[in-house]
């Protein structure tokens, strides 16, 4: 469990909710980050909901409690009078495990199986990361491993952090631009960082992908990796689904902002537009993961169908050579029939020279056929 204070100016770190619960203990200018684990969700659940009570004078429904503790629900947005709840499927480094499709969607967190396909499929872990947005606390839920969490509260911290002279990192107005100004903000910040974890793993999946796509096409190779590279389809289908949810979630949360009462001041209009902008930025993020989970998937596809054009090619051509020597060989075979006869008075069969003039006529007539054949360029080399 981590907890954090977030003012315009500062980050600070608590290391309990406890105290947090005495009313007067945030302070008015800023807004709490409760970041947890699911089991550390279960856990402290009672806590959780009190601090809740205190500071937004609400607590979480039941439902939602449900949705952010299962750990197989899709991407979806839904919201209260009071608060809105935004489930995510990560798209993160698995550190050689996937977690595409494991666990039985019971709510409890169901330990990573390994799957066949590439090594960089199989390190996509897709584990859901749920966000309750309050007016002043933000509380996610996350997977075990907490890696996104880790990672965002480091930035988050060297943002705010003082330099090694003692002076703050920047001043009042370029540390607030850096640091998030509101639940909102802050939740959508670590969505962008979660979209932004796939597309650091596109380029080695890319180069996996091309790699079979060259074995594919190579009429030469023996391709015989169809288990994997079926499992890898299957794979990039489902992370296709996985990137419509995200994408039909933030439009979702995208169109509850713009149904929102304009706001009055110039201050609450300004941040409301910033939190429209970073929600088209995280959607437009987002459409370029589908746009290139969709031309993976396309491709994966595209070399298959390839893979059995060339080899139906070479069957053609193989088809076509036996062909050829075939009807090249079959007015040998005539004329060795012919002379095969058992007939007493046949030409050229009781003459010295005889032999030697059928095999002539034979050559010849092969050459000949051989020539034309040639010409024709039925057996021309295909390239």
């Amino acid at each position: 469990m981590r907890i954090f204070e977030v003012n315009r100016s500062q980050v600070s770190e608590h290391a309990a909710l406890a105290p947090l619960t005495v009313p007067g203990a945030c302070g008015t200018g800023g807004y709490l980050w409760i970041s947890l684990t699911r089991e550390e969700f279960r856990a402290s659940l009672a806590e959780v909901q009190q601090i809740l009570q205190t500071l937004c004078l609400t607590q979480l429904v039941d439902l939602h409690v449900a949705d952010l503790l299962n750990d197989q629900l899709p991407s979806h947005y839904d919201y209260t009078s009071q608060y809105d709840v935004l489930v995510f499927r990560r798209l993160a480094n698995g550190q050689g495990q996937a977690a595409l499709g494991n666990g039985k969607g019971n709510g409890s967190e169901a330990p990573p199986l390994s799957r066949s396909g590439p090594p960089v499929l199989r390190r996509v872990d897709t584990r859901p990361v749920g966000f309750a947005v309050f007016d002043r606390v933000l509380l996610s839920v996350h997977p075990e491993d907490g890696a996104v969490r880790d990672a965002f509260a480091t930035r988050l911290l060297a943002a705010a952090s003082p330099d090694d002279r003692g002076a703050p990192a920047l001043d009042v107005r370029a540390t607030s631009a850096r640091l998030p100004t509101s639940p909102s903000d802050l939740m959508l910040r670590v969505i962008n960082q979660i979209v932004d974890g796939y597309l650091d793993l596109r380029r080695e999946l890319t180069k996996q992908l091309d790699h079979w796509q060259t074995e594919l096409i190579d009429p030469r190779s023996r391709f015989t990796n169809w288990g994997a590279l079926m499992e890898a389809r299957q794979s990039l289908h489902h992370l296709d689904e996985i990137c419509e949810d995200q994408r039909a979630a933030m439009q979702d949360w995208i169109d509850s902002l713009e149904t929102l009462p304009v706001p009055k001041g110039e201050t609450e209009q300004r941040e409301r537009e910033l939190i429209m902008i970073r929600s088209r930025d995280v959607l437009e993020h987002i459409e370029r993961v589908v746009h290139h989970v969709h031309r993976l998937e396309q491709n994966a596809e595209t070399a298959v169908q390839m893979h059995f054009s060339v080899q139906g090619h070479r069957a053609n051509d193989i088809m076509r050579v036996l062909t050829v020597l075939t009807a090249v060989f079959l007015p040998l075979n005539l004329i060795a029939g012919i002379f095969g006869m058992n007939f007493e008075f046949i030409p050229l069969v009781h003459k010295a020279d005889g032999f030697w003039i059928a095999m002539t006529s034979m050559l010849v007539i092969a050459v000949a056929l051989v020539l034309i054949f040639w010409r024709k360029r039925y057996l021309a080399r295909t390239r």
